[in-house]
């Protein structure tokens, strides 16, 4: 997807106004509660939460409390191994974009022998991941939370990478929501949004991934509602 058709997606019916919404959600978080209680433990909590949640998303059975105890299964461990260097990455992803996704699924995919870390696959796939980064790496009107939402749904339908392309995606989101000023200290846990809206997160990026604008409009407003669930998962608010 190009900056240009990017950039139209903002004025697609009811985008505006969504996007406007969830920005106020996400920012009456951190002015209200996230300021007065924001601390290192707070932000490895969100990114412990996020990656407990996109874990799930990949077929993990763990609960949060067997991950928070060392305890989750091999895609657990996948993923919280992506949220402990997650945020160290948020420069790279504005200066070498193609560098930090690349780096993210070398994290998951620790695992797994070293020709399949962090490189694509070969033909269609790897181009969409190049279209990514250069999306990553232009100017763009278009409000950071529709960057996030894009990439992700990008790299989950692209496929890129030969495993653990959700992981990617989910982790790129949030790095995104990091480096563009959302969020900056990463206490928005936007993966427990898709995972209380698991249905619709499913059902949408199937639609994405046909490849019709009706499908991306529709993944666009889901987008939003998950970015508001995922501002009230976020451990500022206690429990």
């Amino acid at each position: 997807m190009s900056d240009d058709a990017l950039s139209r997606l903002i004025a697609l019916e009811g985008v505006p106004s969504a996007y406007a919404a969830a920005r106020d959600g996400i920012d009456v978080t951190l002015r209200d509660r996230g300021l007065r209680r924001t601390s290192p433990e707070t932000t490895a909590e969100s990114l412990l939460r996020g990656a407990h949640a996109s874990a799930v998303l990949e077929g993990s059975g763990s609960t949060l409390a067997e991950v928070r105890e060392g305890r989750g299964d091999e895609v657990a461990v996948d993923a919280v191994r992506v949220s402990t260097e997650l945020l160290g990455l948020a420069p790279v992803l504005g200066r070498s974009p193609l560098q930090a996704l690349a780096r993210i699924h070398a994290l998951a995919a620790a695992g797994l022998p070293d020709e399949s870390r962090g490189r694509p696959r070969a033909g269609a796939a790897a181009a969409r991941l190049r279209a990514v980064a250069d999306l990553l790496s232009a100017t763009t009107s278009a409000p950071a939370l529709l960057v996030a939402a894009v990439v992700h749904a990008e790299l989950v339908t692209a496929a890129a990478f030969p495993s653990h392309n959700g992981i990617v995606a989910r982790a790129a989101e949030r790095l995104v929501l990091v480096a563009r000023g959302v969020d900056e200290k990463s206490l928005v846990v936007p993966e427990a949004g898709h995972l209380a809206l698991r249905a619709a997160y499913e059902s949408n990026l199937r639609g994405y991934a046909d490849g019709g604008p009706a499908g991306t409009h529709a993944w666009l407003l889901y987008a939003a509602e998950a970015y508001a669930a995922g501002a009230q998962a976020s451990p500022v608010h206690g429990g």
